[in-house]
């Protein structure tokens, strides 16, 4: 019986024949590894599907965030597949954005609120490479927005769609490793021993300490983990005017906030829900009502500065210039506001720029 024919043909000398199947990879023909590095330099990626993902991976992530849109803050499975990075580093959010991507799309990629850390330059290279979109830095002009950790300062519109890495997507499991148990209290709506975790965080405390991952209810059903955004961003999720997708490539699940959804943090009557407090303004451009952090200089000085850094960089320009400068419209309070100095109803924060 004749060997099957596998659309590859091999030189006898070594080197790698040029593929005759349809679907074989990109041709290359070189004597070592670094000269087929440079013949794939330029025209390399013609063997990749768009966007890297096959067609039925990207149907089966769109079908995933379209059931995730119709059940707002429920877990959806998703077939998550090898990507060219290792889960825990984006990946989930990676193939969602992928999958979402079209030729005539702008990316914008956030990690941490920076546009140039390795892991969003890698993300933003991959998709330019694969998908061949535009890129930018500018939040206003990106329709498709992936971020790691952050919501920008600017609003969103309704033409734009954030997608979020999520490491861990269920929020009870803080107060129970068992998944199954904890799908059985998202099923009944039973989330009794989340509240207990945070009275006993009070008691413990004085009031809920939860830097991140606080847990939110969306449209007054299910509990669900907005990702590792600080306090700073939860309010951005309620009633917004555009669609956040969370998606966990490690844990294969999806879920969504569709437009004008309501999103609420667990709190309590007398320990109401807060954002971080900063008694520092941002010392590159002044802002007083951004999300700040701590940096250090070379020279080891350490420096309160936005952390979004596309808008710090706006704001250096126009120190005026207002988050929803780019709408139709007037009267939009996005995000909270840092107190003055001489509010005696709110207290700032004792530690330079740090969250309380």
């Amino acid at each position: 019986m004749s060997e099957p024919d596998c659309g590859e043909s091999h030189a006898s000398d070594g080197t790698t024949g040029e593929a005759t199947g349809e679907s074989g990879g990109t041709p290359v023909e070189a004597e070592d590894v670094d000269g087929a590095l440079a013949a794939l330099d330029g025209a390399g990626l013609a063997g990749y599907n768009y966007a890297y993902l096959d067609e039925h991976t990207k149907r089966e992530v769109r079908r995933a965030v379209l059931k995730a849109i119709a059940i707002p803050g429920h877990q959806v499975p998703f077939a998550s597949r090898p990507m060219p990075l290792a889960r825990g580093w984006g990946t989930g959010g990676i193939q969602t954005t992928l999958s979402l991507l079209g030729p005539e799309d702008t990316l914008k990629v956030i990690d941490q609120g920076s546009d140039e850390s390795v892991n969003a330059a890698n993300i933003r290279r991959l998709a330019e490479r694969t998908a061949d979109v535009e890129t930018t830095t500018d939040t206003t002009a990106a329709d498709v927005i992936q971020t790691r950790h952050r919501i920008p300062e600017e609003v969103l519109d309704r033409d734009q769609v954030l997608v979020l890495q999520v490491p861990v997507t269920d929020p009870l499991r803080k107060v129970d490793p068992s998944d199954a148990a904890n799908r059985r209290r998202h099923a009944h709506a039973n989330y009794g021993k989340m509240w207990v975790h945070l009275y006993e965080n009070v008691v413990e405390y004085g009031e809920i300490q939860v830097a991140s991952r606080y847990p939110v209810t969306v449209a007054g059903r299910y509990l669900m983990d907005p990702s590792p955004i600080p306090r700073w961003d939860v309010p951005k999720l309620n009633d917004a005017d555009n669609l956040f997708l969370f998606a966990a490539g490690r844990e294969a699940r999806i879920y969504a906030v569709p437009p004008h959804t309501d999103v609420e943090p667990l709190a309590f009557d007398d320990r109401p829900f807060q954002v971080e407090r900063f008694d520092a303004p941002c010392e590159a451009c002044g802002a007083t009502d951004t999300y700040r952090t701590a940096v250090e200089t070379d020279e080891g000085d350490r420096l309160v500065v936005c952390n979004d850094t596309s808008f710090c960089l706006k704001r250096r320009e126009d120190a005026g210039l207002a988050k929803d400068h780019h709408l139709d419209r007037d009267g939009v309070d996005w995000g909270p506001g840092t107190p003055d100095a001489d509010d005696t109803d709110q207290e700032p924060a004792t530690n330079g720029g740090d969250r309380t």
